[in-house]
């Protein structure tokens, strides 16, 4: 006679799995009975009252006050976008015609800016006194509106 293929743990497995569908039945007829689906709007309606706590009642229309609209402060400070162009003095340290690119060495801060053949308004060259702007480009700082100044 054979013995039985059914062990202990595959008792164990399904009464665990029978148990879990149990509880999942009665979880969903739960939700089921304490649905809060199909409400009204109104049941669903919060008001704020004039403390400024959430209430279920509507505010009483007599107490409400009348507010300015010029004394409503928001927490960002008005501010116009201010551009400030500032126009910088240089010496062409290099140039290369060919390739159109150089450097200009401000006198000011001494740093060396890149000038492309774009950003030119007249022909330079090197040693040349120049005046400028400058516009941030991918790599760094870059000259714009570049021009000889008048000696």
């Amino acid at each position: 006679m054979g013995r039985s293929t059914e062990t202990f743990s595959k008792k164990e497995r399904e009464k665990k799995k029978l148990k879990k569908q149990l509880d999942k039945k009665e979880k969903a007829e739960e939700r089921k009975a304490n649905g809060d689906k199909g409400k009204g709007l109104e049941e669903m309606m919060a008001y704020v009252d004039e403390n400024g706590n959430i209430t279920s009642t509507p505010p009483d229309a007599t107490k409400r006050k009348q507010v300015a609209v010029e004394s409503i402060q928001i927490s960002t400070s008005k501010q116009e976008d201010i551009e400030v162009e500032v126009v910088r003095n240089g010496v062409v340290s290099f140039f290369n015609e060919s390739k159109g690119f150089g450097f200009i060495k401000d006198l000011l801060s001494q740093e060396s800016i890149f000038v492309h053949v774009n950003g030119l308004l007249e022909q330079i060259g090197e040693n040349d006194k120049v005046t400028f702007e400058t516009e941030q480009g991918q790599k760094g700082l870059n000259a714009i509106k570049v021009k000889k100044t008048v000696k």
